[in-house]
């Protein structure tokens, strides 16, 4: 898959340091735009928990909806 997607993924979760991120975009810059792409990627597993685990999730679905298409606009 894209690298972007993985990255996001652990962007959402945690389990890395600020360090490695700071390497991680000196050796691979990442394309302008990432930050928009990276909650557009999250949404996917956050909307993917919500149907799993339930309305604990509905929450933070919104904000991340809402802020895409703030974005958008």
């Amino acid at each position: 898959g894209d690298r972007e997607t993985d990255l996001a993924m652990t962007e959402l979760f945690g389990g890395f340091s600020t360090t490695f991120y700071a390497a991680y975009r000196e050796a691979y810059p990442l394309d302008p735009g990432y930050k928009t792409r990276k909650t557009l990627y999250n949404l996917y597993h956050i909307l993917n928990h919500l149907n799993l685990f339930g309305k604990n999730y509905l929450h933070q679905a919104e904000q991340m909806m809402n802020k895409l298409l703030a974005e958008i606009h």
